[in-house]
């Protein structure tokens, strides 16, 4: 097929599109067909991507959205989304490489006008795995917030049908009503609904439902953003992970991001924070953001039901808590005297490790250094005479 013939045939498209009222795929295929027609046509095609340069903002009343009831379960008549409300306005504590991969997706999105001039489209989807408490549905309030955008998030309960058959109907409408507004749509717990085809244990019609659902991820406009979730990604069907421009995996928070989150939640009360943030980064260790969070609100109710100073139920607190080995509980002794916050009788006290012990731990951790150094500045005369012989 000649240029023309195409050009005529993507016009055809592109009416049929405008029709149907989705002008967010009608912006999708015209950024493909002037990056198509580039260099044939290159005066159509810079006049096209001026077009999409000057399309109206989210601000401006020629973008005004029809007031479209949200989608619903034609049986049980439950709404199939949910918009969540109150922004995120404190960035999420993250780890140093999800935090870069957060920002570029941003920036793209910021910066949408110069990659529509080379070609490119920002990225429209992303998926977040790890286990559960970890900040995956935080982070993608956080990101609605920095565009501007509401949030809709997929209500499982209500999209799974009772009649299977229309649970992918129930898929189609929910991202064609997406696709249709200016929002950061959200699938989470994805792996209910794009299991392993491959697994014999589930029935056909919820493997047709992942052939649906790869097909509306596949023609999602790069204008809004798609982000799933899921906490089992071994479950998640194969093809599921190549629709996915951005794969970001959440992990349990380390030393840092606790010492972090402490601060962030304790933040004028208690004093002495760093050295408290110090002792509960080990308490915490292991422990999700979500888990960290309960367990400081419930000291923090503690300390407000008996009209107490927050630091004053910290160590029961601790002790409560401490669910450690007797290695892990001799270094949580020490930590406690070292940092000052209690005396060695009371750290004996919390952790259960004698006086003698924590001065016998205190004492080793002081000659170790010492020992290296002098290893280092006198060298065995062994050594020095072995390299004078290989020299002769």
């Amino acid at each position: 097929m000649n240029e023309s013939l195409q050009l005529q045939e993507d016009f055809r498209q592109l009416a049929r599109i405008a029709l149907t009222g989705r002008p967010q795929d009608v912006q999708l295929l015209i950024h493909r067909v002037s990056k198509k027609y580039k260099d044939v046509f290159p005066q159509m095609t810079e006049g096209l991507v001026s077009l999409l340069r000057e399309s109206p903002s989210r601000s401006s009343p020629l973008r005004k959205q029809m007031d479209m009831p949200l989608p619903v379960d034609l049986d049980s008549r439950l709404q199939l989304l949910r918009i969540e409300t109150g922004g995120l306005e404190e960035e999420p504590i993250l780890s140093t490489d999800n935090g870069k991969l957060l920002q570029q997706v941003l920036s793209e999105r910021r910066n949408v006008n110069s990659l529509i001039g080379l070609g490119l489209h920002p990225s429209k989807s992303i998926l977040f795995t790890g286990p559960p408490g970890v900040g995956k549905t935080l982070t993608a309030r956080w990101i609605a917030t920095q565009l501007e955008r509401p949030l809709l998030v997929l209500d499982l309960a209500a999209v799974m049908s009772s009649y299977l058959g229309r649970t992918g109907n129930n898929i189609r409408h929910v991202l064609d009503y997406a696709k249709s507004r200016d929002c950061v749509l959200l699938l989470d717990e994805l792996d209910a609904i794009a299991k392993r085809r491959d697994d014999n244990s589930e029935i056909g019609e919820l493997k047709r439902l992942v052939t649906v659902l790869l097909q509306e991820i596949d023609d999602w406009p790069p204008s809004g953003l798609l982000i799933a979730a899921t906490n089992h990604p071994d479950l998640l069907d194969p093809a599921v992970w190549r629709r996915f421009e951005v794969i970001i995996d959440f992990d349990k928070p380390g030393k840092e991001q606790i010492k972090m989150l402490v601060k962030r939640l304790l933040n004028g009360q208690l004093i002495h924070l760093d050295n408290w943030s110090e002792v509960l980064s080990y308490i915490f260790s292991g422990k999700s953001y979500s888990e960290i969070e309960r367990q400081l609100t419930l000291a923090r109710k503690t300390a407000a039901i008996h009209s107490v100073p927050l630091g004053e139920v910290m160590p029961d607190f601790i002790n409560q808590n401490a669910n450690l080995s007797r290695a892990e509980k001799q270094e949580l002794a020490l930590l406690l005297e070292e940092s000052g916050l209690v005396s060695q009788r009371r750290a004996n006290e919390i952790t259960g490790v004698s006086r003698d012990t924590i001065r016998k731990r205190r004492n080793e951790k002081q000659q170790k250094p010492v020992k290296k150094a002098a290893i280092k500045r006198n060298p065995p005369k062994k050594a020095v005479k072995k390299k004078t012989a290989s020299r002769s």
